[in-house]
């Protein structure tokens, strides 16, 4: 069976799949290849992730993902599970 096509504004991938896609990320980024991503993570867990790679991070994401960030969206970002839920909400729409 057929995928259905995405339609504009709905999400493309599940959460699942952005987890994985992301964590691709994060190893990119934090040169960390066993890292395990969780929702709750934040940059306080993981020792690399310093203000510098915090921005890289946020740049590859949007790149990785084809979506762009509001800098009010990126400064309400508290843990990964809220760049989880943000990046969902932004599939499907046109950055």
């Amino acid at each position: 069976m057929k995928p259905l096509p995405v339609r504009e504004g709905e999400p493309s991938m599940k959460k699942e799949e952005i987890n994985g896609k992301l964590k691709s990320v994060f190893q990119k980024v934090l040169e960390e290849n066993d890292i395990t991503i969780t929702r709750e993570m934040t940059a306080e867990d993981i020792e690399k992730w310093d203000s510098l790679h915090h921005i890289q991070l946020i740049s590859e994401v949007e790149r990785a993902f084809g979506i762009k960030f509001k800098l009010r969206e990126v400064l309400s970002m508290k843990n990964v599970g809220d760049l989880i839920d943000l990046i969902d909400a932004k599939q499907g729409v046109p950055a």
